[in-house]
Formats: structure tokens, sequence, C-alpha cells
């Protein structure tokens, strides 16, 4: 279910990275965010509405506020009436400005928050912009461990007690590092990739069956755990089947959709005898070479066209 944010999310959690201080319009704190954008209303102060949308936080910087001091105060209620709208979440006066007491006043008839920032106006921007970009980021949770193999995100899955968490301590072993067990936390980053994280709970921690709860960080230094990491291939553990049939070339590529990113996918069978740590190393490993595009099934499966070419013109 997702979670409506809220002006008070953005205040509470990053008042000091941002160095917001509340000037008026308390009440309005719970208004919506209904968007992960921001704006100067540049030339909707002079009256030009065409375009205009009022769910967007509202910024002023130096150029809006000098516009206004410069108008009658009159005027200045009138062009501030129709941009501060009832859906407008809140409003930010950047570079320690004071902000015209026609705008105070509306926002406090409006229950609009109105904020005070230090912040140089592009500054505060950019930096409102990235938090509102991570806030409303497509995010979902899925039950695996994630690991960072040779540089690679992989995402281990499987159903309970197949030996994922065994497989990530191997590889923690061999100096690899663990972003989460059990539970991962994924985001859709800049609508382009996915990131996996852990919950803060159990950051750093591990479940292995007849041990319990062990600490990677302390076991196996700082360098052997990170907190997120992008999320590159997913590989799903199996237990053995005698009766399926598994690929044994890997011309076929498999793809698992995570909030509607296509992620390379292997389905790794597992058994008694099978080094499923240097199986996983060098899934991560050929994930690199194809990504740097030398595909080993497809060189091999040229070489045996070429060969069968070869065989046909010696017949001919």
């Amino acid at each position: 279910m997702l979670v409506m944010y809220r002006v008070e999310n953005l205040w509470q959690q990053h008042a000091a990275t941002l160095d917001l201080s509340l000037v008026a319009g308390e009440v309005g704190l719970k208004r919506p965010l209904r968007a992960p954008e921001a704006h100067r209303p540049g030339l909707t102060l002079s009256g030009y509405l065409k375009g205009y949308s009022s769910k967007r936080i509202l910024v002023f910087g130096i150029a809006e506020i000098e516009y206004l001091q410069d108008l009658h105060k009159d005027l200045r209620k009138e062009r501030l009436e129709p941009i501060l709208a009832e859906d407008t979440p809140c409003v930010i006066v950047a570079r320690a400005l004071v902000p015209p007491e026609e705008l105070v006043s509306s926002c406090s008839q409006k229950n609009i928050p109105l904020f005070r920032t230090k912040m140089m106006t592009s500054t505060f921007l950019s930096k409102l912009h990235y938090i509102l970009g991570e806030a409303f980021a497509p995010s979902d949770t899925l039950h695996g461990t994630l690991v960072e193999v040779f540089g690679v995100g992989v995402l281990i899955q499987g159903e309970s007690s197949v030996g994922k968490s065994e497989a990530a301590l191997g590889l923690i072993e061999r100096g690899h590092r663990l972003v989460s067990d059990d539970v991962v936390r994924i985001r859709h980053k800049e609508g382009e990739y996915l990131e996996g994280s852990g919950a803060p709970l159990t950051r750093h921690m591990m479940e292995i069956r007849g041990i319990g709860i062990i600490n990677v960080a302390h076991l196996y230094g700082a360098v052997c755990v990170r907190e997120n990491k992008r999320i590159d291939i997913v590989v799903r553990l199996e237990a053995w089947d005698d009766t399926e049939t598994y690929d044994r070339i890997g011309l076929d590529e498999s793809y698992q959709n995570i909030l509607s990113v296509p992620v390379p996918f292997h389905l790794l069978p597992v058994k008694p005898g099978r080094d499923v740590v240097l199986l996983l190393e060098t899934i991560a490993l050929n994930h690199r070479l194809e990504a740097n595009g030398i595909h080993s099934a497809k060189e091999f499966d040229e070489r045996q066209k070429c060969a069968i070419k070869a065989k046909k013109k010696v017949y001919q």
C-alpha cells in the first residue's frame, strides 16, 4: 500500500538538510505532496498563468521577492492570490529573504505552510529535487539476499531453507559484500535502474539456521558490508530436480520484471557437491563480460556454426 508523502514528512525528515524554518501555515503541514517537483513562480507573478500547475512546491528566490517588493501592496496581493491555490503544498523562500507581508498573510489564511531557508535558490532546488525524487521513487520489498560480487549486485532468491544465506555467507568469506539478508527493499531510481538496501533494524545482520543471528560487520569487518547496491542480476536457487531439463549453453536470456524493470535472471539448481558460491561468482563474472560485449555462449554458437559450414564444404 502506498503511503502519502506529506509536507510534514519533508519538514520532519529534511529540515536540517534543507535548513528550513517554519514561518506560517503550521496547520497545513499535513497537506499532501502530489508531485516530486518544485518550481519558481516566475512569469506567473506578472499574471501569466497559462500552463501553471499549483500542485508543485513554490520556491521564491531573490528575483521573485524583489519583483513583489516593487509592486503596490494591493497589486502584490492580487498577483499572489491565483498562485496560492487550495492544492499548493507549501511555499519556500530562499536566501534567508524576508517574505512580503502579503505572502505571509495569504499562506496563514489558506493554511499553506510557508518556510524560509538560508540556502542559495539553485542549491536549494537541486537538493530538494533529489529528496523528492527519492521519496517518490517506486519501491517494493522482496524476499531474498542481496550481495555485491565483483562489483555486481546479485539478488539471491529461492524457497526457504534452500541455502540463500549460507551461499551469501560463503561469498562474504571470499571477500564479497553483504547488502541485505532475508528482506530487500528495492527502489526504482531515476526511472532507470533498481537499487536494493536493507531495513535499519536488520542492517548487517544474517540469520543462519543452527547458529542464529550474526553481525557480518563485526565478524568480517566493515569492508564486507555496504548500505545499498544496484541490482544487476537475479539468481534463483532451486533444489535439483532430475526430471527437469536445465540450460547447458546459455543462449536463451531470461529476465525477471521488478517494478517494471527487466533484470537478467538465472535459475541455479543446487544439490550436494555443487559449489554454489563458486557458481555465483562465475555468474557475476560472466555478467561483467557480457556487459562489455563478450558473450561466451554466442561465441561458442558462432564457432559451432562455422565448424558445420566447414564440414559441409569438405563433403560437397
